[in-house]
């Protein structure tokens, strides 16, 4: 699969597609309207800043309790049933004289609901399109939610002067019923990929394995640390330039874009593993110049450039789905996406803190700055790996499989022979199935 042609004739993609989007859509509108309705309460950035980047805080709950229903759910009744309940979150937080604590229990109970939510969605993406395109369909994805990202954060700093913030919220709670309805009647009914009933040990369990693997663990960290702590600068937009953060989140939607579509169409295939790493540095470095506060043009460009480098979730995901089996996908995908968003919290909440203390520019920096020394540190992991070659004797190939050359990728392809095991399969043991709880 090789053209987005191709993957919207591909059946159920374009529900999926369409669904994903409406919920890209509600969660931007709605947490920049929420960002702004509790700066206006309170004054705080950090609590501005946990207003907007909460709930990935609290999937971290999600990830520890619930993942295991990724793949033992039907995947449309799940999707279905998780937009309403995020559309009557959204809802209840638009009510009148609601306080601000109780906006922010909402927050932490919508958390753990969302992790399960990614864990159901890229599993199933991963099952309508395969391995094989699954890097072009997430690529498709990822440049829609920056298109939706730009009309919803400019439509919702239209609609949080015209509407209040608080119309906005009931707009979000709008688009998340809307999803709930294209997933019901757009969506085949798929059986759950895993058998057993979902519980708190089976979790536990599978992240264990997951989490065992050091080649897994270091791509988990380069798609989680990195990217959580440039999220902790975009967190202080509101706080930074009030009239403009609407801006600001635009333009740095209209950079991941960009970074997509030049990760996911046109870069060649053997190139992506070896842009991990330069594409992580992209992202931070730009905002290394926010220490000495920059003008706002100067700003919008530096958001604009940083913001091309979470591309990196692209090649980086790539190489984990070929470290993980596949009955494990949709548990291994809701990992990453409930640990990503996760320590996106953390970088808000992070960031917020030093602003109380600073200010937000200075934060900003700060967290640039750490971003970069992570990514330094993991790098020598990040290497793509050179191909062994094997010695062969007068023409003879030896005796654990054959090997073909790539033209394309510049690398030897061998076919192991029956009975070898692949790495993914030495690393994992046979899971154990459980009766639940």
């Amino acid at each position: 699969m090789r053209t987005y042609r191709q993957l919207f004739r591909t059946p159920e993609f374009t529900p999926f597609f369409l669904t994903s989007a409406l919920q890209v859509g509600a969660q931007t509108m709605s947490g920049l309207a929420l960002g702004h309705q509790v700066y206006a309460a309170t004054g705080s950035p950090l609590l501005s800043a946990l207003a907007m980047f909460g709930p990935a805080l609290a999937q971290v709950i999600g990830a520890a309790t619930l993942l295991s229903a990724a793949d033992r759910l039907p995947p449309r009744a799940a999707l279905t049933g998780l937009a309403l309940l995020l559309g009557l979150g959204t809802a209840a937080q638009a009510l009148r004289g609601l306080p601000v604590w109780a906006a922010f229990a909402v927050l932490l109970a919508l958390g753990p609901v969302s992790s399960l939510g990614g864990g159901v969605r890229y599993g199933l993406l991963h099952e309508i399109l395969a391995r094989e395109g699954y890097l072009l369909g997430r690529s498709m994805l990822n440049m829609s939610a920056g298109l939706l990202q730009i009309c919803g954060f400019a439509a919702g700093g239209v609609l949080v002067t015209v509407l209040s913030a608080r119309g906005t919220l009931l707009a979000g709670a709008a688009l998340y019923a809307a999803a709930a309805v294209v997933a019901r009647y757009g969506l085949g009914r798929r059986p759950p990929r895993a058998a057993g009933r979902p519980s708190v040990a089976d979790t536990w369990r599978n992240n264990a394995r997951l989490w065992s693997a050091g080649p897994r663990r270091t791509v988990y960290l380069a798609l989680w640390v990195p990217n959580g702590l440039i999220v902790g600068c975009e967190s202080l937009y509101v706080p930074y330039a009030p009239r403009h953060a609407g801006l600001l989140f635009a333009c740095g939607a209209l950079g991941m874009l960009t970074g997509d579509i030049l990760i996911g169409r046109c870069v060649p295939r053997r190139w992506r593993p070896r842009l991990c790493v330069p594409l992580c540095l992209l992202l931070a470095v730009p905002y290394l110049l926010f220490a000495v506060r920059p003008a706002l043009p100067l700003a919008v460009a530096a958001v604009l450039l940083a913001t091309v480098g979470y591309a990196a979730n692209l090649p980086l995901q790539e190489h984990l789905m070929s470290l993980t089996p596949d009955e494990l996908s949709g548990h291994a995908l809701g990992l990453h996406s409930s640990g990503m968003l996760t320590l996106q919290g953390v970088g808000a909440a992070l960031a917020g803190a030093v602003a109380e203390r600073t200010s937000p520019t200075t934060a900003m920096a700060a967290m640039a700055a750490a971003s970069v020394v992570v990514t330094v540190a993991l790098a020598p992991g990040l290497r793509p790996a050179v191909p062994e070659r094997r010695p062969t004797h007068d023409g003879d190939g030896d005796d654990d499989g054959e090997c073909d050359g790539d033209d394309d990728d510049d690398t030897t392809t061998c076919r192991k022979m029956p009975g070898k095991l692949t790495p993914a399969q030495r690393e994992l043991p046979p899971s154990q199935p459980s009766a639940g709880a």
